[in-house]
């Protein structure tokens, strides 16, 4: 995780997440730890938040009749957390979330896998509209505990370029 302390007064400091546009080297990989093994609570949480009534995931007895056996986490809890497990590396500084692509789930996740990220820089280039910030697209890579990988996107940020973030211009950060 890329965090940074600036000094901010004698003997004091205040951390700092993400990277500026600048930052980011095509073909560079950062590793997203910590891990986070799913629980049941977990999936029967994000199943309830999100009104997804499908028995694959919170029904053990029709899971267990599933070519599976036993439940699937929900794949947008997993999205959603590879997200969260980059944000200190990636989008820390970002304006905003322009997009996820070609959003792939080649392997199942079930209750009580680990789940751990990476995410590789595969593009960026200036902002033809707005001349303090970048697009950076990164291509995120889950995998669990064993290396199986379980989840494939490409994401696109809008990144501000040094000195023009909001953490530059508010005084409490």
């Amino acid at each position: 995780m890329v965090v940074a302390a600036k000094e901010v007064g004698k003997q004091r400091y205040r951390e700092s997440q993400g990277r500026y546009f600048e930052d980011f080297v095509i073909g560079d990989v950062y590793e997203h730890r910590p891990g986070r093994t799913i629980t049941e609570t977990d999936n029967t949480w994000f199943t309830l938040l999100t009104m997804n009534q499908h028995p694959m995931h919170f029904d053990k007895e029709f899971a267990k009749h599933s070519e599976f056996g036993k439940c699937l986490v929900v794949s947008p809890l997993t999205l959603a957390l590879l997200v969260g497990m980059s944000v200190q590396d990636t989008s820390g500084k970002a304006i905003a979330n322009l997009g996820w692509n070609d959003i792939k789930m080649p392997a199942p996740m079930f209750v009580g896998d680990t789940l751990y990220g990476e995410s590789e820089v595969i593009a960026k280039r200036e902002s033809k509209s707005r001349p303090t910030q970048g697009i950076v697209t990164i291509r995120t890579v889950g995998k669990k505990q064993d290396g199986t990988v379980v989840m494939t996107f490409d994401r696109n940020m809008l990144i501000p370029f040094r000195g023009h973030a909001v953490e530059d211009k508010h005084p409490n950060y």
